[in-house]
């Protein structure tokens, strides 16, 4: 199992030239994350096991490999282009909005048969969502809720074991966890073509959904928890502490630029005269920097403390949006662009973690993250409709590389906001500012 937390990438922009089709921009939504989707973890703030204790691989978003299927559903006008897009936003959303619900859910059942149980879903929505391509409703409820209900619930079950059996070496054990969604998506977004071309999208789903169980479910049966997690509940306390709420707001900003950038590459590549061919390179490119950035920054947040880690990442994404991205007019300087800005998306997802953990301990960990992936909802839901709604307002793709700019400043100016809160956060914790923190 690999984890989709960052930076996933959006294969219907990709693949829809291939394949003859047109698609506008607000049909197209990035998966989930990844990158993007977090664990809620269970911190063990004097564990001192060794590095080899438990073997804990997290689960690559199924939802990434399937979203292809929109765009061929858009091109028979099964629906809107906005309805097919949220059909997406659906599965990506259970990841927060589940998020309270999965956690009493795992503690009832176990880490090892929450995971089985959400393993099973995650493969069997896109079995049936092999079945339901000429149905909108079906679509919603075997690719948006069944799949993303399986996504959420393995998500949070495997990627919170980590947290158990580090302590010093806590972000370089969730970093490399969470890396395995970059590589798993770098994979994919070179080999999916194949697969799509030689079977269809109905049977893509099905193939898809059979490795998916073959995979995950045999990886799911590893898992071993060294303590049962607390039950996690709303904590309104928590909302009286000026550290989380700025972590609360800062982290929830954040979600919504994160992945304009991975939505945007085929379609500005393409403006820039790149052929067809490349875009899967560039996207893998993004993905696999996207794995370099979490276990680095989860490194960094062993050595100068993961609040400032988190502060870094935010700032890296908004200063490549807004200073190398905007006048990137060859492949050379956006190939830069998409290093640096998939390492600062990386490290989002892998640092929120131990932030929490550092800030909470194991008492309140629990309830913290839960709010706090909960907060992340509406960022996933609306990320990449509100990205394809800006570009369209301003002319769509066709108009060339000016019509891309309202979006590079939206995303730019969220991801400054959130940066600035969690260094803010991080002078709250120690008035030092290159203090550990």
């Amino acid at each position: 199992m690999s984890s989709s937390a960052t930076p996933a990438l959006d294969y219907a922009v990709e693949l829809a030239p291939r394949l003859g089709l047109s698609v506008s921009a607000p049909s197209l939504e990035t998966r989930p994350v990844d990158d993007a989707a977090l664990a809620l973890p269970t911190f063990c703030e004097r564990a001192r096991i060794p590095a080899d204790a438990d073997t804990v691989v997290v689960p690559e978003g199924g939802y990434g490999w399937v979203i292809v299927g929109l765009s061929r559903l858009t091109a028979s006008q099964l629906a809107s282009d906005a309805t097919l897009s949220f059909v997406g936003s659906t599965a990506a959303s259970w990841v927060s909005f589940a998020a309270l619900v999965n956690a009493r859910l795992i503690k009832l059942l176990g880490t090892r048969n929450a995971a089985l149980l959400g393993c099973f879903c995650l493969g069997f929505g896109q079995i049936l969502s092999g079945w339901s391509s000429s149905s909108v409703g079906g679509l919603f409820v075997t690719n948006g809720v069944v799949m993303g209900f399986g996504l959420s619930l393995a998500f949070m079950a495997s990627s919170a074991l980590p947290a158990q059996y580090f302590s010093r070496r806590r972000g370089l054990a969730n970093g490399s966890v969470f890396a395995g969604g970059g590589i798993g998506g770098g994979v994919w977004s070179l080999s999916i073509n194949a697969l799509i071309d030689r079977v269809g999208i109905p049977w893509t789903f099905r193939i898809l959904g059979l490795v998916t169980m073959a995979t995950t479910m045999p990886a799911a049966l590893l898992l071993k928890e060294r303590t049962r997690r607390a039950s996690a509940q709303v904590d309104w306390q928590l909302f009286r502490d000026k550290k989380f709420v700025l972590l609360f707001i800062g982290s929830a900003l954040a979600t919504f630029p994160l992945l304009v950038p991975p939505f945007f590459i085929p379609l500005y590549a393409t403006s820039l005269g790149v052929s067809t061919f490349l875009s899967s390179p560039l996207l893998a490119v993004f993905n696999l920097s996207s794995a370099v950035g979490r276990v680095g920054f989860g490194v960094l947040c062993d050595k100068i403390g993961p609040i400032s880690s988190l502060a870094l990442s935010l700032s890296l994404s908004a200063i490549s949006i807004l200073a190398i991205w905007p006048p990137s007019a060859s492949t050379a300087p956006l190939v830069v662009f998409i290093v640096l800005n998939g390492a600062g998306n990386g490290g989002f997802f892998s640092t929120v973690p131990s932030v929490v953990g550092h800030m909470y301990g194991s008492a309140r960990v629990a309830s913290a993250f839960a709010m706090v992936l909960t907060g992340w909802a509406f960022g996933y839901f609306l990320r990449s409709p509100v990205a394809g709604w800006i570009l369209d307002a301003y002319g769509g793709s066709d108009v060339g590389r000016a019509a891309f700019r309202p979006a590079m400043y939206y995303a730019s100016s969220l991801s400054t906001v959130s940066a600035g809160l969690i260094w803010a956060m991080g002078l709250a914790v120690n008035k030092r500012f290159f203090a550990f923190a």
